[in-house]
């Protein structure tokens, strides 16, 4: 018998070595999860040296194979607030608002106790104000009570104000939208316009945010757009349409990850706002507090800080975030479905901050 070992050594020496698999890409399997765990859908746009992506997972519709596009429009709910904070901040430096001035000068009999609540109170979420939603049907099939009613912002603070303060204005920090209903109405009567037309003219047209829009009682997404559903007695109903009234200054914008991530961009680089402005409202009061003024501010599982804001509203969750630097920030859009069940924003974040 021949002794065929060293031909096989030959030919083992003379074939290419196989590639190496590919490592897994932990922002495509983090998107897969969300989806996995019961959302509709999920897009991710990511920025880091320089370079942008966007992963998808999911449908943009059930019962439909279409995937969710990477450019759709979706509602931001309450990262709404980083646009409102910014506008008041603007109007902080040009010396038509005081930080630290009680609300009751500007909007007289509108708050209790509103000689002692100030902006700055409003911003940081410190005011003790009830908040209005917390006394909403919006879970379960209860939304259709209200889904397209309109709201008006003095129906919304008239909810909070019938319920006593929390705590000593000031005191502590407890989120609550009233406060940024507060802050919409405070834009309103110092400028003299709607405050989505005061946010549209500072912000949306310089940066050029084309797909950023503030909806008032208009119940449709323009543009394309996935579909967000709420579980409503053991079925899921489709809820993308609805009046968005009822977040307003507090949560009403459409964008999409392209857009919120120019404007994050623009924000951190000190395009909107003067140094002095910007550093207090990416600074929160207290180390053991995550938000400074119209921003959270969380820390990351390595212990990286970063700005930006959560939000959430009917149908859809989102978050847009920045490293200090601008170097690295991730925008994110999940429509929901039954889920997903578990904190896929701080997952998120630890992704694609702590790589």
């Amino acid at each position: 018998m021949l002794n065929t070992v060293p031909l096989v050594l030959a030919a083992s020496l003379l074939a290419p070595a196989a590639p190496a698999a590919a490592a897994p890409d932990p922002v495509r399997t983090l998107a897969q999860e969300i989806v996995s765990s019961g959302a509709t859908g999920v897009q991710i746009r990511t920025v880091q040296g320089g370079s942008a992506r966007t992963v998808t997972a999911g449908v943009s519709e059930l019962d439909s194979r279409r995937p969710v596009s990477p450019t759709g429009r979706f509602r931001i709910g309450s990262a709404t607030k980083m646009f409102t904070s910014t506008v008041v901040l603007q109007l902080v430096a040009e010396h038509r608002i005081g930080l630290d001035t009680p609300v009751e000068r500007y909007l007289p009999g509108l708050l209790p106790r509103g000689e002692e609540i100030t902006v700055r109170m409003l911003l940081q979420h410190t005011s003790g104000l009830y908040d209005y939603v917390d006394s909403l049907p919006l879970r379960g099939s209860d939304l259709e009570k209200i889904r397209y009613r309109h709201h008006s912002p003095e129906s919304m603070v008239a909810i909070s104000t019938a319920k006593p303060l929390g705590f000593p204005p000031g005191s502590k920090h407890s989120y609550s939208n009233t406060n940024f209903i507060v802050l919409g109405m405070l834009i309103e009567r110092t400028t003299g316009h709607a405050w989505g037309d005061e946010a549209a003219q500072r912000i949306l047209r310089p940066l050029g945010l084309h797909h950023t829009s503030v909806s008032g009682d208009r119940p449709g997404i323009p543009g394309p757009h996935a579909h967000g559903y709420q579980e409503m007695d053991g079925k899921l109903v489709d809820v993308t349409e609805l009046n968005p009234s009822v977040a307003w200054s507090a949560g009403e914008i459409v964008s999409t990850t392209a857009d919120l991530d120019r404007f994050v961009r623009a924000l951190v680089a000190g395009r909107l706002l003067p140094p002095d402005l910007l550093a207090q409202m990416t600074t929160p009061r207290s180390a053991t507090e995550e938000y400074g003024l119209g921003l959270r501010t969380p820390t990351t599982a390595c212990g990286a800080r970063v700005f930006g804001h959560t939000g959430g509203i009917p149908g859809f969750q989102t978050v847009a975030f920045t490293s200090p630097d601008g170097k690295r920030r991730v925008e994110a859009s999940v429509t929901l479905g039954r889920g997903p069940d578990f904190d896929w924003t701080r997952a998120v974040l630890d992704k694609v901050f702590c790589r």
